[in-house]
Formats: structure tokens, C-alpha cells, sequence
């Protein structure tokens, strides 16, 4: 198995005691062993703190935040206090099949990629599994993805000095996105496993659930990215058309399920 050393996943933490576990399992069941996972509480209302003692495992490191924060704040918390040179992302609400982190090493020792991603399979919010899968392109530039972002944040393995320099702390914006669109910008290029290795849960209460809240936001992203008012509406187009695609057929698939 190749190797790039230690990599901390960061996993901001908000009232998720029904989905924690589910997303913890899955970090203990990767292939890739050599990784720490950090935990931040902040401040939830339920047991997400209870539940993450609850591991015994010595790779589970939990900070519990002073006063809510909110998910950008609270996940650079826990980006600053990673001890590995790669950062890799997953939401409490989300999960990963044993082998991503395996498949994201092997691709950034064979490319030098310094940042990466994955396809995505879905999951309603009880649990349920969907047969719907996004498919993801070998690579990405910063004008592919400008008109969709098919670079999932719980999908992603980043250097940990390239994250920080691009951070971006705004929770009214999609703040991931905003950190991607940077790095590419500079000339750089995304690489990704064209295989369903995050398994994402759709929930309305989510930031991106609510769609006209989530184009909002991505409006604010782009102009908070730099583009000109002509520019984001152009990929603003894009995007909405390229988020019908995908979430109609997803929708339809739930609608049925819920039949």
C-alpha cells in the first residue's frame, strides 16, 4: 500500500448523535490506517459528545468548543490542531466506504495531486441508500468547476498547507467551495476516483437541502471568489442547471421510496 504519512479527517460536530456513529464507523473501517480523527463539538444540545467517548480507539481525538461557532470556525479549529500534513473532510451526517482513503493515497502518490476527490453514492436521511451515483471526471480546473461543483467536501484529501492558505471562514457562503475555486486558481488541478466512495446524506436541514437557499449562497460565492457580476451569472446558470440534472433524479428516486 503506498503512503503520504499521517492524515487528519476533521469532523465538525452539531446535534449529530443520530448520524455520528454511522460516520465514526466508517473512519475506523478504512483500509488506510495511519490517520487521526478529530472530533469537534460545538456545543451540541444531544449526546454527540457521549457518543464520541464512547470509542475507545486512541485515533479519536474529541475538542469540544467554548460557544458555538458554527461549521466553518469549528472545523478550522480542528484543521489547526491536525497533526498530519493532509486534511481530509467528512460531515457528521455522512460516510465513507473502507477503501477511500486507500484510492485517494494511491492516486496522489501516483500524480503528485495535492488535492483530491471522489464520486458520491447517496443516502436518505434514515439511512436508506439510493442507486444513484454522481460520477466525477478524472480531473478538474478551476473553470470546470466553476459551473458545478462536483468536488464533494466530504470527498476531499488536501494538503494541510494548502488548505490554510485558502481557507475560507463564511458560513453564509458554501466556504468549501469558496477554498476549492481558490486553489485551482492558481493553476493547479483537482485529482479524483471516479468511484462512489462517499456516501452522502440528503437532509433538507442541510446547508445545500434548500435550494434556493444553496443557489444563494453559491451566488455569494462566486462574487466572494472574485468573479464580476456577468461572470457568476453565466456560471450561476450552469450551476442551476447542472443541480436540476442531478437532484431531480435523486428526488425522484426518494419520492418513490417514500411511496
Amino acid at each position: 500500500m503506498e503512503s503520504i504519512g499521517l492524515i487528519s479527517i476533521i469532523m465538525a460536530a452539531y446535534n449529530a448523535g443520530n448520524t455520528i456513529d454511522t460516520a465514526i464507523k466508517s473512519v475506523l473501517a478504512q483500509t488506510y490506517g495511519s490517520f487521526e480523527l478529530i472530533v469537534i463539538n460545538d456545543c451540541s444540545k444531544d449526546d454527540t459528545a457521549d457518543r464520541v467517548r464512547a470509542y475507545s480507539d486512541s485515533r479519536i481525538v474529541l475538542l469540544e468548543n467554548e460557544h458555538n461557532m458554527g461549521v466553518s470556525a469549528t472545523r478550522h479549529r480542528g484543521v489547526t490542531a491536525a497533526k498530519g500534513g493532509w486534511i481530509a473532510v467528512l460531515d457528521s451526517d455522512d460516510a465513507w466506504e473502507p477503501d477511500k482513503l486507500e484510492k485517494q493515497v494511491t492516486l496522489a502518490a501516483r500524480t503528485g495531486a495535492e488535492l483530491l476527490y471522489t464520486g458520491s453514492a447517496f443516502m436518505t436521511a434514515d439511512g436508506t441508500r439510493l442507486s444513484s451515483v454522481l460520477e466525477v471526471p478524472e480531473t478538474v480546473t478551476y473553470k470546470n468547476l466553476l459551473k458545478q461543483n462536483i468536488l464533494s467536501n466530504s470527498s476531499s484529501l488536501v494538503k494541510k498547507e494548502l488548505f490554510l492558505q485558502n481557507e475560507v471562514q463564511d458560513d453564509t457562503i458554501h466556504e468549501d467551495y469558496a477554498c476549492w475555486l481558490k486553489i485551482l486558481k492558481s493553476g493547479r488541478t483537482a485529482y479524483g476516483v471516479n468511484e462512489p466512495l462517499l456516501i452522502y446524506r440528503l437532509s433538507d436541514s442541510s446547508k445545500s437541502g434548500n435550494k434556493l437557499r444553496s443557489a444563494a449562497m453559491n451566488w455569494r460565492t462566486y462574487r466572494a471568489a472574485g468573479l464580476n457580476i456577468f461572470s457568476a451569472g453565466f456560471n450561476m446558470v450552469c450551476y442551476t442547471v447542472n443541480g436540476l440534472l442531478k437532484y431531480g433524479r435523486l428526488n425522484k428516486e426518494k419520492g418513490q421510496l417514500e411511496k
